[in-house]
């Protein structure tokens, strides 16, 4: 779908974005993921053609008429309704009469918004705004769909619904780019990733081939009376939700010790786990610093 080969853009002799290389298959969410000011911005923009003065080459499979781009800000006319928002997108991308008519109210329910579409935009929730923000960019049935942060501000119900819209899109055959700092989302709805951070691309490929390759051996455990004073002898310790985290080469027979004590002191441990890493632990193994603001 989309071939990204050493892309360089420079503000004012700063880099934001430094030999940018990546290729995006075809019908899958891909996830840049990232800190603000990694560059992820930066790069949607180039990709949508928003920003045409760069270095380096983007290559379509598709003519750049198939693309629909999400903006990270709300880009609607909040005096007009949602209908007439959709309406006006819909005759950017070339559509007119009927078929721009049916379009507008086919895009509302796909938004979940079917019974709104007459009501003024300045009236709905950030959430609803997000949707038909998104909306807008699905007029002309786009193949790729570029999204910048859609879900910034919103609430969890909307968010979901996001996530849905997006999982019905690829089982059409369209291909979503998803640009987020938010690391649970992109486990949750990519299936491929890229880290970028200060400009660069630090690792792509598959989010469960990502997960497990940086996969740090770890037991959770939780109990306030079946934990040793000296828990710390079973391997690098740290504070989390109450209980502890131990990183160990051998998380298995740590746990075989955990419920060994617990049985001698007769009590029961609240929770004894394998630890599954998170994308934010991985980026943190990559980068050496937790996710910036």
């Amino acid at each position: 779908m989309l071939t990204i080969n050493n892309i360089n853009k420079s503000y004012a002799g700063n880099h934001a974005l430094s030999n940018v290389s990546l290729h995006i298959p075809e019908g899958i969410c891909y996830g840049l993921v990232g800190p603000n000011g990694a560059g992820k911005s930066t790069l949607i923009k180039i990709i949508a053609s928003v920003i045409h003065n760069f270095d380096g080459h983007v290559q379509f499979s598709n003519n750049k008429l198939q693309i629909g781009y999400v903006p990270q800000e709300i880009s609607l006319e909040e005096t007009v309704t949602a209908y007439d928002n959709l309406y006006f997108f819909g005759k950017l991308y070339g559509l007119y009469g009927k078929v721009l008519n049916r379009r507008a109210n086919q895009v509302l329910s796909e938004i979940g918004l079917e019974n709104r579409g007459k009501d003024k935009v300045l009236t709905f929730s950030g959430g609803m705004k997000r949707r038909l923000n998104i909306g807008c960019a699905l007029m002309h049935k786009p193949r790729l769909i570029i999204t910048d942060e859609p879900t910034v501000g919103i609430d969890p119900q909307s968010r979901q619904y996001i996530f849905q819209m997006i999982e019905q899109l690829k089982a059409n055959g369209c291909t979503i780019i998803y640009a987020s700092h938010y690391m649970e989302e992109i486990e949750q709805i990519c299936d491929e990733a890229a880290f970028m951070d200060h400009g660069q691309i630090v690792e792509n490929g598959p989010v469960e081939s990502l997960l497990q390759k940086y996969a740090i051996p770890a037991v959770y455990v939780k109990g306030q009376h079946g934990l040793p004073d000296d828990i710390d002898q079973y391997g690098s310790v740290t504070s989390k939700d109450n209980g502890y985290l131990i990183t160990t080469s051998n998380p298995l027979k740590v746990m075989e010790k955990l419920i060994d004590f617990s049985r001698m002191k007769d009590c029961r441990l609240e929770r004894l786990e394998l630890s599954k890493p998170s994308l934010e632990e991985v980026f943190f193994a990559l980068t050496g610093t937790q996710l910036r603001d």
